[in-house]
C-alpha cells in the first residue's frame, strides 16, 4: 500500500550508486552524507531531482516535449511520493554579469515598482515613468554607454608597453603578438619621422615620444609596404592613430572571442562616467525616493537597507504615498530580512552575481524561496554551509526548520556536523568513493547512526574517530607585512603574513577575509614580475618580506574549464602522456596517426557532429542548459577509427572513462602514474579521468588544482593562497587534506587558507582573525596568535567557537 509520508525510492543505479532502496520521510529534514564521491549528490540530485525534473517536462505540452525525447531517466526501478522539486546546488545559476543580488532575489522588481509609483524628480514632482524605465536590461531604462553593465573597459597604457623593453624588442606588446608585420613596418616608419631610437629602452624616451606612441599623430600619414598574415605583401598609406586607439578598435571589431579576450588583458574596468556604474540613463536616475535615486539606493547593504526600509523612508513620504507604497515595501523587508537571518547582511543589492561564491548564491536563493512562502515543494540543496562561519550555521539551520514548517521536505547534501546533528533524518553513504562506494551504510536519526559501527560519518559523530590537535606549533620563517589595509572596508591596519606555516584567515562572512587574502596579499607578492608590477595599488601603503618568497601559486575554485572539453585529464597534462601512448601504438599498428588525432579538442580524430565534447547542449533558457549524449558517438567523442586503436584492449575514450584510481591500476608508465597518484593523494580516485569540468564542485576543481602542483617539484619556499578547500569534503577527507598541507609545509613552503571549519583551524599553526561583523562593521583585526592564543580573545567569534574545538580533543 502506497504511503504518501515517504519518498520512496526501489533499485537506484544511478552512477556509482549499487542498486539502492531507501524510504525518505516526507516534511522533514534529511541530510545525505559520506565521503567525497561515495554517491551523495548521485542519490539526491541526479536520481531524486532528475525524476523530479524529468515529472516537469512529461507535464509540458506536446510539442515542448519533442525536444527532450533524448532526456534520460535516472536509472531507477521507480520513485513513490515524489513532489514538485526546486533544486538549490551552487552551480545551476546563470552567470550573467548584469544579474545582480536584487535581480536574482526579486527585490529589484520590488523596488523598481516603488520608483515608478512613488519617485519624484529633483523638484518634489511625479514622474510619469514606468518599472521599465528603472530596469538595465531593458532598453528604456539602460545607459547607452555601458549598455547596463556599469563599467567600461579601457586600454591601461601601463599595461601594454614594456618600459623595459625598446620598440625593436616589441615594447607595445598586443602588437607583437601579431602574426602580420603592419605594425613593424608603421612603428619603423614613425620611428624615422620621430627621430626615435628603437633599441633604447621606452621607459627612457621622452615623455612626449611616448604620449605620441600612445594616441598617434594627427594629421599625418605614412606610406608602408609589409606582409600580411596570409604572407602576401601590401602597400597602404595610413594615419598613426597610437596603441590606444588602434587597440580599442581591435577589441571591437575582431570576431575572435579568444584574441578579444587576449586583448582584455590590457585593459583595465572601470566604472561608466556617464551612470557613474549605477548602469542607467539620466532620465532614471534623476527620480528619487527619499532623496536617493534607485542606484544609490541598490548600492547600499541588506543591513543597512533594512533601517532605511523600518524607518527613514516614511519620513518622506505622505499619507497617500504610504498607502501606495506599504505592500511593495513590506515584499522588500520580508526579502532582506531573511537575506540577512541566512548570513548575508554584508551584501550589497547592486553587487554582480559574477562576484559572489557559489554558497553565497545558494543561500541568496534559498532566502527567496523562503520568502515566496510555497509548500508541498521538495527542496534539494548542496552544501548550504558552504562561506559560513559558526557562528551562521544557527541562522541557515533555523532557515531549513522554517521551510520544513512550511510543508515542504528538504534534503541536504552535507558535511557540517552541525547540521547534521540538527536533521530529522540521515542518510551515511559509502564505504568508499566512486566504484567503492554507492551504498548506504548508516540510516535512522542523526544519534542512532553515531552508534552505528559500519559508519564513518557515525565513528566520527561519537568521537571514535577525530581530526587531532597537532601537538606542536610550527615556528614562523620570517614575515611577509603590508601596511595600512584599505581595499573595500578593511580598516586600515597593518598586518604579518608568518612564512614556513600553516596560517588560517578567519572571521564571519563579508570580514575582509577574501580582501584581504586574495586582493591584498596576492597582488602584492604577484607584483613581484610581470605586468602586475606596473599597476599600482592604493589598498595598502608598503609590503615588506616580498624578497623571502618563492613562486606565488592561488588555488581556487573557478572551474578548470566551462565546457565539457575541459577535463582533469587535460588539465593535469595527464592526457598529454597518455596521447603520447596511443601514438606509439598506432605506429607500432602501422597506422599513422598522430598524437593530436587522439586529441577531442581538435578536428582529426575526434567526432565533428559533437566536436569532440559527447555532448549536444540545448540553451533551456528558463532553466540550467540541458546536455545530451551525442548520437553520432554515443558520447565517446571520437570517430570510429580511432576507437580502434587500443591499449591493454582499451581505446582512449575506454581510458577516459576510467576512474583515477582505475586508471592509476591500469597504467605502468611513470609520467602517467606519477601525475594520477597525485590525484588520488588529494582524494579525487573516485573522479573520471574525462570527466566534463561542468559536472565538477569548486572543491573539486580546487583539489585538482592542488595535484597539479604535488606532482612538479617546487622550490621549497613557494607560499599558496587556498580559499574555503574543505568544500564538498567530509571530515574523514579533511584529516587527508591537512596532511597534505602539513607535507608541502614541512618542506618550507607556507599555506594561507581562508576557511570557516574548526578542525583546520585547530590545526593551524597561526590565526588572522577578522571581524568582528561583515560588511562596514568588519574590516579589523580581532584576534591573531595560535589557535590557544586566539581563545583567549573576547572579541573573537572564531575563539567562542574554536574553544570547544580545542578543550573537546
Amino acid at each position: 500500500m502506497f504511503d504518501n509520508n515517504f519518498i520512496k525510492i526501489k533499485g537506484a543505479r544511478t552512477n556509482n550508486l549499487k542498486n539502492i532502496s531507501v524510504n525518505i520521510p516526507k516534511n522533514r529534514l534529511t541530510v545525505i552524507t559520506g565521503l567525497s564521491g561515495s554517491g551523495k549528490s548521485s542519490l539526491a540530485f541526479d536520481t531524486i531531482f532528475a525524476e523530479g525534473q524529468r515529472r516537469f517536462i512529461e507535464a509540458l505540452s506536446f510539442n515542448n516535449r519533442q525536444l527532450f525525447d533524448q532526456m534520460p531517466k535516472p536509472d531507477v526501478d521507480s520513485i513513490q511520493g515524489l513532489s514538485p522539486a526546486i533544486s538549490l546546488s551552487q552551480n545551476n545559476t546563470n552567470r550573467n554579469p548584469k544579474s545582480t543580488v536584487a535581480t536574482i532575489t526579486d527585490i529589484h522588481n520590488y523596488i523598481r515598482l516603488l520608483f515608478a509609483r512613488v519617485g519624484k524628480d529633483q523638484d518634489g514632482r511625479k514622474t510619469n515613468l514606468e518599472p521599465k524605465h528603472f530596469s538595465f536590461n531593458s532598453p528604456h531604462g539602460v545607459c547607452k554607454d555601458c549598455k547596463g553593465k556599469g563599467t567600461i573597459l579601457e586600454i591601461e597604457p601601463n599595461l601594454i608597453i614594456d618600459s623595459n623593453l625598446s620598440l625593436n624588442e616589441g615594447a607595445v606588446l598586443p602588437w607583437r603578438e601579431e602574426k602580420s608585420k603592419y605594425y613593424i613596418k608603421l612603428l619603423e616608419k614613425v620611428s624615422q619621422d620621430l627621430n626615435i631610437d628603437t633599441n633604447k629602452p621606452v621607459g627612457k624616451l621622452d615623455g612626449d615620444i611616448i604620449e605620441k606612441l600612445l594616441h598617434g599623430i594627427p594629421d599625418k600619414k605614412f606610406k608602408i609596404s609589409y606582409k600580411n598574415y596570409q604572407g602576401k605583401t601590401r602597400t597602404r598609406t595610413v594615419p598613426f592613430e597610437g596603441a590606444i586607439k588602434d587597440i580599442t578598435k581591435m577589441y571591437k571589431e575582431t570576431p575572435s572571442e579568444s584574441k578579444k579576450e587576449k586583448l582584455k588583458s590590457y585593459m583595465l574596468e572601470k566604472p561608466c562616467p556617464s551612470c557613474k556604474g549605477f548602469k542607467l540613463n539620466n532620465n532614471s536616475l534623476n527620480v528619487f525616493v527619499a532623496s536617493l535615486n534607485i542606484g544609490e539606493l541598490t548600492s547600499k547593504s541588506i543591513v543597512e537597507l533594512l533601517g532605511f526600509f523600518d524607518k527613514q523612508i516614511s519620513e518622506y513620504l505622505n499619507d497617500l504615498e504610504k498607502q501606495v507604497a506599504n505592500l511593495i515595501i513590506d515584499e522588500i523587508k520580508k526579502r532582506l530580512y531573511f537575506m540577512k537571518q541566512i548570513g548575508l547582511s554584508y551584501l550589497t543589492l547592486d553587487r554582480s552575481i559574477t562576484t559572489l561564491s557559489g554558497g553565497e548564491i545558494q543561500r541568496l536563493r534559498l532566502a527567496n524561496q523562503i520568502s515566496s512562502d510555497m509548500s508541498g515543494i521538495l527542496y534539494v540543496l548542496d552544501e548550504p554551509s558552504i562561506g559560513l562561519h559558526q557562528r551562521d550555521n544557527n541562522r541557515l539551520i533555523k532557515m531549513l526548520k522554517r521551510l520544513v514548517d512550511g510543508g515542504n521536505t528538504v534534503i541536504v547534501v552535507e558535511h557540517d556536523e552541525e547540521i547534521i546533528m540538527s536533521s530529522d533524518y540521515l542518510i551515511d553513504m559509502g564505504p568508499e568513493a566512486g566504484n567503492g562506494g554507492g551504498q548506504i551504510l548508516a540510516i535512522g536519526t542523526p544519534e542512532e547512526v553515531s552508534k552505528n559501527k559500519n559508519s564513518l560519518t557515525g565513528q566520527y559523530l561519537s568521537s571514535q574517530m577525530k581530526i587531532d590537535i597537532p601537538r606542536n606549533r610550527r615556528r614562523e620563517k620570517g614575515f611577509v607585512t603590508i601596511y595600512n589595509c584599505t581595499e573595500n572596508n578593511l580598516k586600515g591596519f597593518d598586518v604579518k603574513f608568518p612564512l614556513g606555516v600553516l596560517t588560517a584567515v578567519t572571521g564571519v562572512s563579508g570580514s575582509g577575509k577574501s580582501t584581504l587574502v586574495n586582493e591584498l596579499l596576492f597582488k602584492a607578492l604577484s607584483s613581484k614580475d610581470g605586468k602586475d608590477a606596473l599597476v599600482e595599488s592604493n589598498g595598502y601603503s608598503k609590503v615588506e618580506g616580498v624578497d623571502k618568497v618563492g613562486k606565488v601559486i592561488r588555488v581556487t575554485q573557478s572551474p578548470i574549464g566551462r565546457t565539457p572539453r575541459s577535463t582533469p585529464a587535460t588539465y593535469t597534462g595527464v592526457f598529454d602522456d597518455i596521447r603520447d601512448l596511443f601514438e606509439r601504438i598506432s605506429k607500432v599498428n602501422k597506422k599513422t596517426y598522430r598524437k593530436s588525432d587522439f586529441s577531442f579538442n581538435v578536428a582529426g580524430g575526434r567526432c565533428e557532429e559533437c566536436k569532440g565534447e559527447g555532448y549536444i547542449k540545448f540553451d533551456m533558457g528558463f532553466v540550467s542548459d540541458l546536455y545530451i549524449t551525442c548520437p553520432e558517438c554515443r558520447g565517446s567523442r571520437y570517430t570510429e577509427e580511432i576507437l580502434q586503436i587500443s591499449y591493454k584492449d582499451k581505446s582512449i575514450a575506454d581510458v577516459l572513462e576510467m576512474s583515477i584510481a582505475e586508471a592509476l591500476e591500469f597504467f605502468n608508465e611513470k609520467n602517467i602514474v606519477r601525475k594520477l597518484q597525485a590525484l588520488v593523494d588529494v582524494g579525487l580516485s573516485y573522479i573520471k579521468l574525462g570527466q566534463p569540468s561542468t559536472t565538477l564542485s569548486g572543491g573539486e576543481a580546487q583539489r585538482i588544482k592542488l595535484a597539479s602542483y604535488l606532482y612538479q617539484q617546487g622550490s621549497g619556499n613557494d607560499l599558496f593562497i587556498f580559499d574555503e578547500p574543505t568544500t564538498g569534503l567530509h571530515i574523514h577527507d579533511i584529516k587527508r587534506l591537512i596532511a597534505i598541507f602539513d607535507k608541502i609545509v614541512d618542506m618550507g613552503n607556507t599555506i594561507i587558507v581562508i576557511e570557516h571549519n574548526l578542525d583546520v583551524i585547530k590545526c593551524a599553526d597561526y590565526i588572522i582573525d577578522l571581524g568582528p561583523e561583515g560588511g562596514d562593521a568588519g574590516g579589523n583585526i580581532v584576534a591573531e596568535g595560535t589557535p590557544e592564543e586566539v581563545i583567549k580573545a573576547k572579541e573573537s567569534l572564531t575563539g567562542q567557537y574554536l574553544k570547544s574545538k580545542l578543550i573537546k580533543n
